[in-house]
């Protein structure tokens, strides 16, 4: 039992490590499989607003060219990579396509250095050639050769000049198509920051002089002739620190945090010292099972040195078969549902390092767990083992619960620790936004259908259980940032948030309008369009009902709704409705259509007739069509993965101490079988030997209880500073993390000692 319980233990934490240890290594690695990373930067600007990382495409280029240690630089349309939708031609019918895509200067591989697979990088420098990743390639083409072929779009056609090997799925970029920007495409537009930038240096040590080089002697007015150009500085961060800067504007860069990369790490130590101190504590309570077979062997010859080897070789090769046990639990989870909580692949392949790591660790705890109780197996005289029992002696006993009380306090911190993660999702998940976000269908819509806008929308209303539709520019709640519009306001330049929507998006959201009115239809006939803002607009920059701003007049006020994620504060926000004097065609802008369903309707049947209308309007169309619960669902995937890892590893850990307590509590209820049929005896009850047990398992549970509450108050409360808006530190949680760690410990002992304590007496006296 002892060999089964040590190798489940050990199974289930080398496995556990195994996967954490995959997922760090995801983000330790991120962004770094590009050449010489550590000299790639993002240029961003910082103004009144804070950081941000867009820029206008003058001032990129003015950058570019204002040293010599810059060796390349890359000007892009915003890293939120947008979906192409192509024709290619295949045995002679026209078929289509919608696959990632990203508008690039030509230099852009002189930046991030493909490694081509066909054709060459520098194709971009023809504005009708387009690079494509190897896995795209195979997709359209097969084992053919992309090169030369051609893919419709309805503005254009580009014929295909490289096939790029594709980029692990930590990078910066997915691996999309690249096609080139138009060499006069906002290219002396000053005022409209669209762009992301990116350099390549000659030396890392160099950022720093270049960045003060260029804010001390440029001045940026003086080339773009707006004096709040002089506001803006620029600055560089380098491309391995994307992944966990937070301060940014308009950064689209998959994030984490380092507390929560040490979270993970500390999580994944901690499982494996768990085990480890199963592995000691069954070893040293078997001790005086064994010691009789030990002397017996000693009286008869045999070494001391002999017998600690064989003890070591014994403890080692548990260890080893409970790593190739870890490696069929690690497959297992790689096909199992649980996969998608890590974000890389699981693969031996992928992640040899890790896996001849982890079995250098089984190597050490088998050593190491093995060392002791070999020595003190061995330590006593052959005479010895005939007084008393050794299992029992205070120093073995302290031994132990030493052990076993380092379990207990990992047990629940953890356990407090995934229950605040799961509170905080939670808190996200169902406080009010602000709006009706129920019974909601959304879609993106093609610009081939604008022009039919009233026909469908007539067609979507013919079914009973639509209620409404509406339009806007993007989705709402589905980014922490949006567009920013500066504007100038009493001769202060403010700045605001803005989302471009159609007039009736307010009430079919069931936004209310605190002051002032709601959108009408007629504000699309208006010269200039109206504006409703939010409260925090409104206080921020002293905003009252009726005046203009760059001639949009402001009809009213709403309360400040959540439009962004919880991870950011609410800031300076309004829905604008264009009017007719705009620089953009009509239907442009209507990106993304809403579609209300009535309550208690079938909200499948809603959506299928959804997909039919839109369908037999596009049919080569793949509409993304869903309900609105994703898009909030895909806002917080790596809150929610995250949550998910900790709860299943806390759980993992609670399970492994679990064990290390059962098996104790067996062993100790054997060696003290002869002291319980005493009792009995003396006229002890059932209930008295099983609470006597259970005192000195609650006395620890306090202790470790004590220890364990700051340091998981510590751990929380560093996570939690990465939301604007947070779960309170209720007190409950930890009497919940208390209670639940008692109960599944007492009634473990319980339930062994139970059937000791109704052995007979006699039996037990007699076989002590």
């Amino acid at each position: 039992m002892a060999t089964a319980l040590n190798v489940a233990g050990l199974a289930v934490a080398f496995a556990a490590f195994i996967v954490i240890m995959i997922q760090l290594d995801y983000d330790w690695n991120f962004a770094k499989c590009y050449p010489d990373s550590d000299r790639i930067y993002r240029l961003e600007q910082v103004n009144e607003q804070g950081a941000m990382t867009v820029l206008s495409r003058p001032i990129s280029e003015l950058f570019i060219s204002s040293s010599p240690h810059i060796v390349a630089g890359s000007i892009l349309t915003l890293t939120s990579k947008r979906d192409m939708f192509f024709s290619i031609h295949k045995n002679g019918e026209k078929v289509r396509y919608r696959e990632p895509s990203l508008k690039v200067s030509p230099n852009h591989g002189d930046v991030f250095e493909f490694t081509m697979m066909e054709g060459v990088a520098n194709a971009l420098d023809e504005p009708d050639k387009m690079l494509i990743p190897y896995s795209i390639s195979k997709k359209l083409f097969g084992e053919e050769s992309a090169i030369g072929k051609q893919l419709i779009t309805d503005e254009k056609t580009y014929t295909i000049g490289g096939v790029y090997k594709d980029f692990p799925t930590n990078t910066l970029i997915d691996n999309v198509i690249y096609y080139p920007l138009p060499a006069d495409e906002y290219k002396d537009d000053w005022a409209n920051s669209v762009f992301n930038t990116y350099i390549r240096l000659d030396a890392p040590q160099n950022s720093r002089y270049i960045v003060e080089d260029f804010n001390n002697n440029v001045k940026l007015s003086s080339f773009g002739e707006y004096e709040w150009l002089d506001k803006i500085s620029l600055r560089l961060t380098p491309l391995e620190e994307l992944h966990y800067v937070a301060d940014v504007q308009f950064d689209f860069t998959p994030k984490t945090s380092r507390q929560t990369l040490f979270v993970l790490l500390s999580i994944a130590f901690i499982i494996l010292l768990i085990a480890g101190i199963n592995f000691t504590n069954f070893s040293t309570a078997l001790a005086p099972m064994r010691i009789k077979s030990i002397n017996t062997q000693k009286v008869l010859g045999a070494g001391d040195k002999l017998l600690r080897m064989a003890l070591l070789a014994e403890a080692l090769m548990i260890s080893l078969l409970s790593y190739v046990l870890s490696l069929a639990l690690v497959y297992c989870f790689s096909i199992s549902s649980f996969a998608s909580l890590v974000s890389a692949t699981i693969s031996l392949e992928s992640h040899l390092f890790i896996f001849l790591s982890t079995l250098v660790i089984a190597i050490l705890t088998g050593v190491l767990a093995g060392i002791y109780p070999s020595y003190y197996t061995t330590s006593f005289s052959p005479a010895l083992v005939l007084k008393g029992s050794l299992g029992l002696s205070p120093k073995g006993r302290s031994l132990r619960n030493t052990l076993i009380s380092v379990q207990f306090c990992a047990s629940f911190a953890l356990i407090i620790c995934a229950i605040f993660i799961y509170l905080q999702n939670n808190f996200m998940k169902y406080t009010s936004l602000g709006y009706d976000k129920e019974q909601l269908i959304v879609s993106d819509i093609p610009g081939s259908m604008l022009k039919n806008k009233n026909t469908y929308v007539n067609q979507l209303k013919s079914f009973a259980d639509i209620e409404d539709v509406t339009f806007s520019e993007m989705l709402i709640s589905s980014s922490d940032q949006y567009m920013d519009w500066g504007r100038e306001h009493h001769g202060k330049q403010i700045s605001f948030q803005c989302l471009l929507v159609s007039p009736s998006f307010l009430s079919v959201l069931g936004i209310d309008v605190e002051e002032g009115r709601n959108f009408r239809e007629d504000d699309e006939r208006t010269d200039y369009g109206t504006l409703i803002f939010n409260q925090k607009a409104k206080e921020a920059y002293d905003l009252t009902l009726g005046e203009k701003i760059d001639q949009m007049e402001i009809v009213g006020f709403m309360p400040d709704i959540k439009f962004a994620s919880f991870r950011t504060e609410v800031v300076p926000m309004a829905f604008y409705v264009w009017g007719s004097n705009r620089f953009i065609p009509e239907g442009f802008l209507d990106n993304y259509v809403y579609i209300k369903v009535k309550k208690e309707s079938d909200m499948h049947a809603a959506i299928s007739h959804v997909k039919t209308v839109f369908g037999s309007m596009e049919p080569d169309y793949q509409f993304n069509i869903r309900f609105y619960d994703e898009v909030l669902n895909g806002l917080y995937t790596s809150e929610r993965h995250f949550s998910s890892l900790i709860i299943l590893f806390g759980l993992i850990a609670v399970f492994i101490s679990i064990v290390g307590v059962f098996g104790l509590v067996v062993f100790d209820s054997e060696y003290r079988r002869k002291e319980i049929g005493i009792r009995k005896v003396l006229g002890s009850t059932v209930q008295e030997i099983i609470l006597l047990f259970n005192k000195t398992y609650i006395r620890i549970l306090c202790i470790c209880f004590v220890f364990s509450v700051p340091i998981a108050w510590f751990a929380i409360s560093k996570w939690l500073e990465n939301f604007a808006y947070k779960t309170p530190m209720f007190w409950w949680v930890y009497l919940v993390a208390f209670l639940m760690v008692s109960l599944v410990t007492t009634s473990t002992v319980t339930f062994q000692n139970w059937r000791v304590a109704n052995a007979n007496p006699v039996d037990s006296i007699k076989t002590e």
